[in-house]
């Protein structure tokens, strides 16, 4: 049996949190592993292109990724997603405050010896 097989594979909150901020048409993505043991796993799999590609939908014209490490985080910017910003955009979310959820629901496979670090449930 692979090892791809013997991962689960979780929405990316059960192993991180996450926090958003805003400046203008720029939105700041925190994601924080629950547990230290998960950081890896994280900065392996969630990266510029895949949060790129969740974003898609909404046209960023840039995504950066930078590396925590001793906080065991990493916090994108994502260029071009609000819509213009506060004073510019129609949208209900105009500070981007949900956005960090889009990217939580992100899929991550997680090796099973680490599962017990996982928050929640999958239910």
């Amino acid at each position: 049996m692979s090892q791809m097989t013997s991962d689960l594979v979780v929405p990316l909150y059960r192993a991180a949190h996450g926090r958003t901020g805003d400046k203008g048409d720029r939105s700041n993505i925190s994601v924080i592993a629950w547990h230290p043991a998960l950081y890896p796993t994280i900065v392996e799999q969630i990266d510029e292109q895949a949060v790129g590609a969740q974003f898609g939908h909404r046209h960023p014209q840039r995504v950066q990724r930078f590396l925590l490490p001793g906080l065991h985080a990493m916090n994108f910017v994502l260029d071009g997603v609000l819509d213009g910003g506060v004073n510019d955009a129609l949208n209900l979310d105009t500070h981007g405050k949900t956005l960090s959820f889009l990217l939580l629901d992100m899929r991550l496979r997680v090796p099973r010896e680490l599962a017990h670090h996982l928050a929640g449930t999958d239910d």
